[in-house]
């Protein structure tokens, strides 16, 4: 089995493989790559090897890029494992942890298997490991679906209890709908308010009063001149929309609205 080991030391400690507890057959047929980051490339053939370990003291080890080349020499189903030795006892493992298999997940392997070391009572520094599989299909593979035969068949059971829909009703919902009365002023034939009007329509008579329009001059304004429509520089002393603005004759305008309110 060919595996490929990737440091950013200059240097691969034996005693750190060894604490990988890999198989002999393994490191029998292995390469080792030293300052593996500051590689653009890795001098390998695509799916070459069927795993990869990368051991760093740094807590940002790999970079995505390197991520990117191990999966690209990692054979289908193969392995890597990412082992982070000598981290400091006050550096957050949990977060490092948690980087590193979002790292991992985002490169495209699967099924990441973190484990903390606990830190050791002499040199007081921790280990962080995390071990994925490459997908044994490849990214843009395809395959056909089979086109079913037929729709499914829908079994009904003649023997279930049906319920009656008129059951469902109650007495109330069975009484008629009572209308308001003609004579309230929001559904009544007149367009004037009604004595004890309570929709506010009484007020808005009032301020149509206080203006000296009536309700036809305000909602079909005309002009015997021609020129009340323009504005208070062409209407004469005596035009019933004096202080008004100007306003198209036969429209209702927005003006009708605002002085209303």
């Amino acid at each position: 089995m060919a595996m490929l080991a990737l440091t950013d030391d200059v240097i691969l400690p034996l005693s750190t493989v060894n604490e990988l507890k890999l198989e002999g057959s393994m490191t029998d047929n292995a390469l080792i790559i030293t300052m593996a980051s500051t590689q653009s490339t890795l001098p390998l053939d695509p799916s070459s090897m069927d795993t990869v370990i990368g051991v760093s003291k740094e807590h940002d080890f790999p970079t995505a890029s390197l991520l990117a080349e191990i999966y690209r020499v990692l054979k289908a189903d193969g392995n890597v494992i990412i082992h982070l030795t000598g981290l400091a006892v006050d550096l957050p493992s949990d977060n490092i942890l948690s980087s590193l298999n979002r790292k991992i997940l985002v490169a495209g392997f699967l099924e990441p298997e973190a484990s903390l070391q606990q830190p050791d009572t002499f040199s007081g520094v921790q280990s962080i490991q995390v071990k994925a599989r490459k997908p044994s299909w490849n990214i843009g593979s395809s395959f056909s679906l089979k086109a079913s035969k037929g729709l499914p068949k829908v079994q009904i059971n003649d023997d279930m209890d049906l319920i009656d829909e008129d059951s469902l009703l109650t007495k109330d919902d069975l009484k008629k709908p009572q209308l308001p009365p003609v004579g309230d002023c929001e559904v009544g034939s007149t367009r004037k308010a009604c004595k004890n009007c309570t929709c506010g329509r009484a007020e808005e008579e009032q301020k149509v009063e206080n203006l000296g329009l009536t309700m036809d001059q305000l909602d079909n304004p005309q002009s015997a001149c021609g020129s009340c429509g323009l504005g208070d520089a062409f209407r004469c002393s005596t035009c019933p929309y004096k202080g008004l603005p100007a306003f198209k004759l036969g429209e209702k305008h927005e003006f009708m609205m605002h002085m209303l309110l």
